[in-house]
């Protein structure tokens, strides 16, 4: 059962890789088996849907890869895995904005921010002290 789980994930991800690159005109790069089972792919889209379709060459290419991972007799029906619908159970947080933050004038080790002119001004000070001392 672990050849055929192998086989049948194997045949799904190759079939979705080749697909899109069927679709992006790519498939003249794909190896000839790919090209074999593209052809079968495209052979019955015009007899059934596309669903159909895919599901039919992903259970052929199933059969052959379970014979090349050495399965032997014929390949057992490999259930389908349940997929668990997404369910929204309110375990998602949504982005917002954080408030801005208040400062409390009552606390009095609260840092207080200095205005740009008071810092301009000091820096002229300093600046007028220091050519003053050097004349």
């Amino acid at each position: 059962m672990l050849i055929a789980r192998r086989a049948d994930t194997r045949a799904r991800a190759d079939f979705a890789t080749w697909k899109m690159m069927a679709k992006l005109n790519g498939a003249s790069a794909l190896p000839p088996e790919a090209q074999n089972f593209l052809a079968i792919y495209n052979k019955l889209l015009g007899q059934m849907s596309e669903a159909d379709a895919g599901e039919a060459t992903i259970q052929e290419m199933y059969r052959t890869y379970y014979v090349e991972m050495g399965g032997a007799g014929k390949a057992p029906e490999v259930p389908a895995r349940a997929r668990e619908p997404v369910a929204d159970n309110g375990n998602v947080t949504t982005f917002r904005r954080l408030p801005p933050k208040k400062t409390s004038t009552s606390d009095p080790n609260a840092k207080r921010s200095m205005p740009v002119a008071l810092i301009f001004a000091c820096l002229v000070v300093v600046y007028v002290a220091i050519r003053y001392y050097w004349k």
